[in-house]
């Protein structure tokens, strides 16, 4: 898009460069450098991005910046205004109030910030200004002797805007001291990469992508943005605002930077200037990168419009708990009483309330919800109040809350809190919150007078039972009982088959790694229910960890008794074989359940 960009606007000629610097008329006129730099350092370029110019006007925000770090906002507020003045960059005038300059990126401005600069002397005032802005290129910065040579031998109407400044008491130092650090701070020479990292520290909130050193405090940041939004293209500024929509600053010596906050910086550099001041070919490449790549500040993005990236129902994505058949037309009765709310991206005021509203609409029918948490980045204090401050009310209203937060943005901590708590339960994943969800619309739901089964007889077993009771009893004799104890693996990932098991009392837990270095839960299975029977029909290892979730109580069929069954007792066996597929294939219809009513909401 860059090569396309540049390729569009490289034969337009029109301007030219700036002639009342006899350096600047001096440079190659149609050097043209293009670059988007991301607020995580990466630099895409196209052009003459290496080509050494110097700085000039680009320099007033961070002479600016630094001012603001000496003295604090109302200490340069007293010298300095933030108003747009509407007026040329380097025209002689004050506001007819206060005498403070307008802005910080005219002219008159610009020579108050330099006087403001805190040091020794002279020497050290400039040292720490060329400090300031190689720490948001990434790398040392030189000023350009020839340039500053040029700049204070033809400089009379920034000596005369100082001259003006001292005689009303904004500026209190000698002003030939303060307009020759301008005309240094201007001579710096950069290229159109080192102004594309600046931008981008900017828009990575003062701190260098590259280097992680913090250039500028973050609350100093948005203020020097905010003026660069409203002065930094001078008398242009609202005709840029309009079409571009970026914070900006642009140079005499053809550099414009422009930000997009949080996101990315862009930098361009040709010399040729339109009537403004302003690079023509700048212009233009701004505007069409911000019309292309949608950075205008007022588009509002499909992202930015809901907090919410996904919602359903316990009865639409089960957890991956495998109900008995009795639970599971319960859920698929009322699992519409709780709910999964996925939240994504920076939690701010406006999606924040969005989904406070969104969620606070579904009350009334819920008995349970989950809020999931871990797909949002930046949570704000107000958004986290106001989160807090929904949990307690749904609290009150009823309905049971939980939190899917294992980073604790909300500052809760993943436990195991009193239910009446006004935080809810906080867990590390949605699956789990999902079981939680299911287990309130069962306790609540439940025909009167019924209670889950958690442990069976090995006749009652749905293996076994409606089975002739010869055969019942004939295979019945082929188990044998075992225990195991929480926590305790009864089958690892690449262990021979083992047996058949048939689960009699607890919870057994199917896990697999995942992706994100955490041991994730494939299906939990409880009492009626069976596993192993893959690695017995396949003869292949087990491909799963199997852990016991509880205490568990199982009947094991051994292998080599499950192999004799096709000639001791063929029929028998073909028997047992229906029963296993019938259960296989009831646990891959609600595994696929789960994992398509997932998918739908990725």
């Amino acid at each position: 898009m860059l090569d396309e960009v540049y390729a569009a606007l490289r034969e337009d000629t029109s301007g030219a460069p700036a002639d009342y610097i006899p350096e600047l008329a001096a440079v190659p006129p149609d050097s043209f450098g293009l670059c988007l730099a991301t607020a995580d350092g990466l630099v895409y370029e196209v052009g003459d991005t290496a080509t050494g110019f110097t700085i000039q006007s680009i320099s007033k925000p961070f002479t600016y910046a630094l001012a603001l770090a000496d003295r604090g906002l109302d200490g340069v507020a007293a010298h300095i205004d933030v108003e747009p003045s509407g007026e040329p960059f380097n025209e002689i005038s004050l506001e007819p109030d206060t005498q403070r300059p307008s802005n910080p990126m005219i002219n008159s401005g610009a020579i108050t910030a330099a006087s403001l600069i805190a040091g020794r002397d002279a020497a050290d005032k400039f040292e720490r200004v060329r400090r300031c802005y190689s720490r948001f290129a990434g790398r040392e910065l030189q000023m350009d002797e020839a340039v500053y040579i040029s700049e204070a031998r033809t400089g009379f109407r920034n000596r005369a805007i100082g001259y003006m400044l001292r005689s009303v008491g904004i500026i209190d130092v000698d002003p030939d001291d303060a307009v020759d650090r301008y005309f240094r701070q201007c001579s710096i020479e950069v290229t159109c990469a080192d102004l594309a990292v600046m931008a981008a520290t900017l828009a990575d909130n003062g701190v260098n992508p590259r280097t992680r050193e913090r250039a500028l405090s973050a609350a100093l940041t948005e203020r020097v943005l905010s003026v660069m939004t409203t002065c930094g293209m001078y008398n242009a500024a609202g005709d840029w605002v309009t079409t571009v929509g970026l914070p900006a600053k642009s140079g005499v010596g053809g550099g414009i930077i422009a930000v997009l906050p949080g996101q990315l910086g862009i930098s361009v550099y040709s010399p040729r200037l339109d009537g403004h001041g302003n690079s023509v070919r700048g212009v233009a490449a701004c505007r069409e990168l911000s019309r292309r790549l949608e950075l205008h500040f007022c588009h509002v993005t499909r992202s930015a419009r809901t907090a919410i990236r996904a919602e359903y129902t316990v009865a639409q994505v089960p957890s991956r708990l495998r109900r008995s058949p009795a639970d599971a037309e319960v859920l698929a009765a009322h699992g519409e009483r709780a709910r999964v709310y996925e939240l994504h991206g920076d939690l701010l005021f406006a999606g924040a309330e969005r989904a406070v509203r969104a969620i606070e609409g579904n009350v009334g029918a819920l008995d349970a919800l989950v809020i999931d948490l871990r797909r949002v980045g930046e949570v704000s204090a107000v958004a986290r109040e106001m989160l807090d401050a929904l949990q307690a009310e749904l609290v009150k209203r009823g309905s049971r809350v939980a939190l899917v937060d294992p980073e604790a943005k909300l500052g809760h901590e993943a436990s195991s809190l009193d239910p009446d708590d006004p935080r809810g339960r906080v867990f590390i994943d949605r699956d789990t919150a999902t079981e939680w969800c299911e287990d309130i619309v069962l306790a609540r739901h439940r025909p009167p007078g019924t209670i889950a089964r958690t442990s069976i007889d090995l006749a009652d077993h749905p293996l076994l039972r409606g089975l002739d009771p010869a055969d019942r009893d004939r295979l019945a004799a082929d188990f044998q009982p075992r225990t195991f104890a929480r926590g305790e693996v009864i089958a690892d990932r690449g262990d021979p088959r083992c047996g058949l098991f048939l689960i009699l009392d607890g919870r057994v837990r199917v896990t697999f790694p995942g992706t994100d270095g955490r041991v994730h839960r494939l299906v939990t299975l409880s009492a009626g229910m069976t596993f192993g029977e893959i690695p017995m029909l396949l003869g292949e290892p087990f491909v799963n960890e199997i852990v016991a979730e509880t205490p568990v109580r199982v009947a094991v069929m051994r292998p080599e008794v499950f192999d004799e069954l096709t000639q001791g007792h063929p029929q028998l066996k073909l028997a047992l074989l229906q029963r296993l597929a019938a259960g296989a294939y009831a646990q891959m219809d609600a595994a696929v359940r789960t994992i398509s009513g997932s998918a739908g909401n990725y």
